[in-house]
């Protein structure tokens, strides 16, 4: 209840701070303010329908238990609404105790979104294309917008590597569950014998840092520019616009990011550094929780066949992601590959969330005993 009135009282406090003229004047703090907004509304309107719920059971059982109250149909209505209002309160605290459950800090954050082949060569390489326009659907869906920033084509129109970013309110929470290893059963078209293939590509998704979070020290950082390899069009390759950029060059700490999406040498170069960022952020974020022992896996495996999140089977036309149990588990191929990925991503934060509540209770138990 404490932290309820708290949640309560800071959304008071933005509220009034979205009306100050200094807010305004301030795009990154309005933004803050219109983000922190938006996710306690959920929690304060659910809030105010409680307390007039509450009022309205008060009411309705005052009605049954008065004794000059002699009219059975009348008393049977009240008996009737003291149920309903008390099932529908037991809803709201059920709901309030979800939203109460801690989520990621980087929720609402932009994405950057790298897709690699991995077993199964020039048919994981197509694979990787075919999640790219899944993605696509599924960010055009949402609002969000993806845009690719960098890849490396591959035989028969696949790509060996991708690089894309994912802009827009919430695309963290969005794609989120897409890390891991995505695994493809399918006849190839350049298979003459009508025998299924097995094929994986890796994902990961990297939350865009923060200035504040990573300091990117330039003076490591080497910056190359070269012609854009576009597969063409006006002014593609007529520039030197396309952006290498490479943090220790040389070193076991290397990584490199291309960017020329873009037709502006400067534009590649923010993007190039903001993918950079990201990277760097994910390595401390990594190592991090190597060095605290955490139970969670890394993102991305080998690539190997048996390391998996979920698998498309194109001979049954079914999705089945490993990390949920039950019928829940699979959906139909056609629809998700066709961008329709929310039942699927749903169904897994349902799952987060009832983990976590489970943690709650015997962390409750625990500190009861």
């Amino acid at each position: 209840m404490s932290r309820l009135d708290e949640l309560a009282a800071e959304f008071g406090k933005v509220e009034r701070a979205l009306g100050d003229p200094a807010a305004l004047a301030d795009p990154r703090e309005y933004a803050r303010l219109t983000r922190r907004h938006r996710e306690l509304l959920p929690l304060v309107t659910l809030l105010r329908e409680r307390d007039g719920l509450e009022g309205d059971l008060r009411g309705a059982r005052e009605l049954l238990t008065d004794p000059d109250m002699r009219d059975p149909e009348l008393r049977e209505l009240a008996a009737g609404e003291v149920q309903a209002l008390e099932a529908r309160l037991a809803e709201i605290e059920s709901d309030l105790v979800v939203l109460l459950l801690p989520t990621d800090p980087d929720d609402a954050k932009d994405v950057i979104l790298e897709l690699r082949a991995g077993a199964g060569g020039a048919e994981a390489g197509l694979f990787v294309m075919d999640l790219l326009r899944m993605y696509t659907r599924y960010a055009e869906g949402l609002g969000l917008k993806l845009s690719v920033l960098d890849a490396s084509e591959s035989d028969l129109g696949g790509a060996s590597k991708v690089v894309a970013e994912v802009t827009g309110d919430g695309a963290f929470r969005a794609f989120r569950w897409e890390r891991g290893v995505h695994r493809v059963q399918r006849v190839p078209a350049t298979e003459s014998q009508g025998r299924i293939h097995t094929s994986t590509v890796t994902v990961a998704v990297l939350p865009e840092a923060d200035t504040e979070e990573v300091q990117l020290d330039l003076s490591e950082v080497r910056i190359d520019v070269f012609r854009s390899q576009g597969a063409g069009g006006q002014g593609v390759n007529t520039t030197d616009s396309a952006v290498r950029a490479v943090y220790r060059a040389g070193t076991p700490d290397e990584i490199m990011v291309v960017c020329q999406d873009g037709r502006s040498q400067i534009k590649n170069r923010e993007k190039a550094l903001q993918v950079l960022a990201a990277r760097l952020a994910e390595r401390e974020r990594v190592a991090r929780e190597e060095r605290e022992r955490s139970d969670r896996a890394a993102q991305v495996g080998s690539g190997d066949r048996s390391e998996k999140i979920r698998t498309y089977n194109y001979p049954q036309n079914r999705v089945t992601d490993h990390r949920l149990e039950g019928e829940g588990k699979n959906h139909p191929l056609d629809s998700v590959i066709a961008g329709a990925l929310g039942p699927v991503v749903a169904n897994l934060a349902r799952a987060q969330r009832e983990l976590q509540l489970l943690q709650m209770g015997e962390e409750g138990q625990h500190g009861a005993a």
